[in-house]
Formats: structure tokens, sequence, C-alpha cells
């Protein structure tokens, strides 16, 4: 990419969309385009096949999505699978149709079975059931990435799909109804030590295990694979198998542990409860990093002083 490059962020106000606009901004990068959901309704396909006419994009960073944890998956699966379909949809057909040079499309580690081999790799996709509570997403994801392969193929497209393992920094969605549970927990501890309480309950046995990356470290990871020159990405451009990269730092910790540990951030002293009879989801969801470490990224920010950062970003925000 070059720095005058036309770069369109979709979901560019979003936890990862804004990593990626301030990484390529501190990279020098000039030429973005971004729009509201006011401005462009990405579920509009005749209205995304303008903008792209209109504004013929050299590359595309596909960060749009309905995201959200077990709450909102379970309640509501219906908008989790038709809205992630038709966005990614949209925006990867209308890639093609105006020659954008590369496409990121970002999808997320649930695409891997529930009982995958730990820690997973790119090739597990499609080995076996997916985790009950978030199907309906890992599926339209699983989608995504089967689009850019087939594109690929068909067309000769250079789509690319990276899955980010959980992701948590600057623009979270701090809702204790439909956050994710890192966001959810900082949240808590918040309140809890705010209030006087003596008890945070935590959902689930609190046994399941979790990796985290900071969302900075994940735009880097996006940016570095858009810069590699082809040579090096010939690995992810074949006809056998789909384009994916996993991101993430291979590391993880028990949610009880990760609880401990945002407990310790945050400053709240009391008591943790884990409410058992709350669901606990996949049991463990490690990610293989050995392709994209290979490649000469690895992650930069550890967990506990990016929880510090997330911590300062919700006071922030209330």
């Amino acid at each position: 990419m070059q720095p005058d490059s036309k770069i369109y962020i979709a979901g560019h106000r979003g936890l990862v969309g804004s990593a990626l606009v301030r990484r390529l901004q501190a990279r020098g990068y000039t030429n973005l385009v971004t729009r509201t959901h006011a401005d462009l309704e990405l579920r509009d396909q005749a209205a995304v096949a303008r903008f792209f006419a209109e504004e013929q994009p050299d590359y595309v960073l596909l960060a749009a999505a309905r995201v959200g944890g077990i709450y909102a998956n379970n309640t509501y699966p219906a908008e989790f699978i038709h809205d992630n379909l038709v966005i990614q949809s949209n925006i990867i057909h209308s890639a093609w149709q105006n020659n954008v040079q590369r496409l990121l499309f970002l999808g997320s580690s649930c695409i891997y079975p529930k009982a995958a081999p730990q820690p997973m790799k790119e090739d597990c996709l499609l080995t076996g059931p997916l985790e009950p509570t978030n199907r309906p997403y890992a599926l339209a994801k699983i989608a995504g990435i089967e689009m850019c392969h087939s594109y690929n193929r068909q067309y000769g497209t250079r789509f690319m799909a990276a899955m980010p393992t959980n992701l948590y920094g600057p623009n979270d969605n701090y809702d204790l109804n439909n956050s994710h549970v890192l966001p959810a927990l900082i949240r808590k501890m918040h309140e809890a030590k705010q209030s006087g309480a003596k008890e945070v309950v935590v959902w689930g046995t609190g046994t399941p295990k979790r990796e985290f990356l900071y969302s900075d470290d994940m735009a880097d990871a996006c940016l570095f694979l858009l810069e590699q020159p082809e040579a090096q990405l010939s690995s992810l451009f074949n006809e056998a198998s789909p384009p994916l990269v996993n991101i993430g730092c291979g590391e993880d910790l028990s949610i009880r542990e990760l609880a401990e540990l945002v407990a310790e951030v945050v400053g709240f002293t009391g008591k943790l409860t884990f409410d058992t009879s709350k669901p606990d989801g996949t049991l463990r969801k490690l990610m293989d990093v050995g392709r994209i470490n290979a490649l000469g990224w690895k992650r930069q920010m550890q967990l506990r002083d990016g929880i510090a950062r997330s911590y300062q970003d919700m006071l922030s925000k209330l």
C-alpha cells in the first residue's frame, strides 16, 4: 500500500474499526474513506454498490458486523445471521466488481468447532460442530471466509480473512447485557467498587479459558497482512484452502483468573461469586498463531496493561 492509497474501513466506529483507523493514521496513510451508519446502510445492496462505484477504493478493511456476547447471540440469533451475511456479501461482491486490490475480512475465533484441538489451527475450519450459543454468527463468518476463497478462485481477487481472538480496547461495548466478557467484567467491577458492594457475580463456573488481544495489536496485524508482498502470502492464495489467518497472542487464562485480574486492576476488593446456572460457552478457544508469527508479526500489549487502558477508556465515556 502507498501512503495515498484509498482505503475503505467498513465499521470504523467500533472496537475493531476505530483501532484500524488509529493504526492507519499512525502509519501515515492519508486517504481513508469512512461512512457512518446514517450515511451508508451496509445492508442495502444498491447503496453499497453505489458507494463502491463512486469511491473506487484500492483496499478494503471489512470490520462492520453485528457482534455481542452469549446473551446477545442467544437473544437475537436471526439478526446475527441475517445482518452479518448481508453486510459482508454486499461489500465483498462490490469489492470484486470495482477491482479492489486487496480486501481483509474480519471474523472471529468462534468459527472453529466447539471441540477443536487446542490450540486451534486454521485447518480446523469445518471439521466439527460449532458452539450452539453463537452458531448463527459463526456460520455467517464462515460464509464470509468462503466468499473470499471463492472470489479468489474464480476471479483472481486477493481477498483475505483474518480471525482475531477475543478483542478488547478503546471504544469497546461496556453494556452489561450485550458486551463480551472482559468489558462486562470491567463495568461490573467498577460499579461494585463505586457502590461499595461486597460481591460481584460472574456468569458460569469460571473454568473456561479465553485468549484476549488488545485491539491496537489486532489492527497492527491487519495492516501487516495488507502490506505484505505477494510472494510472502503465496500460501494464502491457493485453490485448496481458504485465505485464512489467525490473529492472537497464543496464551489464555481462565475466566476466574481474568475476573481476579480485572478486580485487581479496577480496585474491587470484594468477593467473586460464580453463577453456575449461567452458560459457560466453549471450554477453551486458544488460537494457533504460528502462521502469522512465521510471517514476522507478534503481539505487543500485555493483558494487565491493556485492561488498565480499557478501564480508563470506559471511565472517559461514563
